[in-house]
């Protein structure tokens, strides 16, 4: 009895991890795509009407400096050209969950600048942005460890 427990268990557990390390869905593959075009429309090549074609019928900002909707975020690559021209992303890693994709990039404001370390989330329905959030952290001087953020 208790070696049949402990096989159920067992084939429960390696069930249960084998679904957790299944490859992305064709809809999470087609989401990532989705957003790395859009950053790179929109973030890198500061192309705001570009990168407004990824959005859902509505866009729901999170970042407390940036407003709502398509027209928050060309405002908000409006000001990038003006006041950051050379700034550019790095994208490091890009992970997709069902509707949700998260990029984590590093970010640079001038070549040469240490730059920003950056966790962006979109949310997407029926394969368009229509949400996101990001957190935010400046790459220091030195670390107090010897790991780099990427």
């Amino acid at each position: 009895m208790k070696a049949r427990l402990s096989s159920l268990i067992l084939a429960t557990l390696a069930t249960c991890m084998a679904s957790a390390w299944a490859a992305n869905t064709p809809q999470e593959e087609a989401n990532k795509a989705t957003v790395l075009a859009f950053y790179e429309k929109g973030l890198n090549q500061k192309d705001g009407e570009a990168a407004a074609r990824y959005f859902g019928p509505y866009y729901k900002q999170h970042n407390p400096h940036a407003a709502d909707g398509a027209e928050g975020f060309k405002q908000f690559i409006q000001y990038l050209k003006k006041e950051m021209p050379e700034s550019h992303s790095t994208i490091k890693r890009a992970f997709a969950d069902g509707d949700y994709v998260i990029l984590h990039i590093e970010a640079v404001r001038k070549p040469g600048e240490r730059g920003s370390a950056i966790v962006d989330i979109f949310r997407l329905e029926q394969g368009k942005i229509v949400e996101h959030w990001d957190v935010i952290q400046d790459i220091p001087a030195q670390a107090a460890n010897p790991n780099t953020m990427f």
